[in-house]
């Protein structure tokens, strides 16, 4: 009975650190020439920081082979575009205004987040 309290409270103390906790990676781009990894489940970083008003460049370098991880999609800005499996992919971002613009697979099981300041 105690070993399932304590798996218990180590499940709760989880989901408290994974949701309301833990802060993803986060970069600016322009910090030594920003690459976004798709790797794992995931794009690292995935809080990207870029200037208002600027248009930016983001590097994908996709790892990843599952077929969700090719596709990548900013729906704020219109853009839907293939990642190439261990190949460089530049994506053009028009100059945005202040906000937060979300970017994910096509299942939105892989999620990033554009911050414009």
């Amino acid at each position: 009975m105690l070993l399932i309290n304590i798996a218990g409270i180590v499940l709760i103390a989880t989901i408290i650190w994974w949701f309301w906790l833990y802060k993803a990676k986060e970069a600016t781009v322009g910090e030594n020439d920003l690459v976004i990894t798709v790797e794992n489940g995931t794009y690292s970083p995935s809080r990207i920081k870029v200037p208002a008003g600027e248009p930016v460049e983001l590097k994908f370098m996709r790892k990843d082979q599952s077929p969700c991880s090719e596709i990548l999609l900013i729906p704020d800005l219109q853009i839907s575009d293939t990642l190439p499996l261990n190949k460089l992919k530049s994506i053009r971002l028009p100059a945005l205004k202040s906000g937060a613009y979300a970017f994910h697979c096509q299942m939105q099981m892989y999620r990033g987040e554009i911050i414009v300041k």
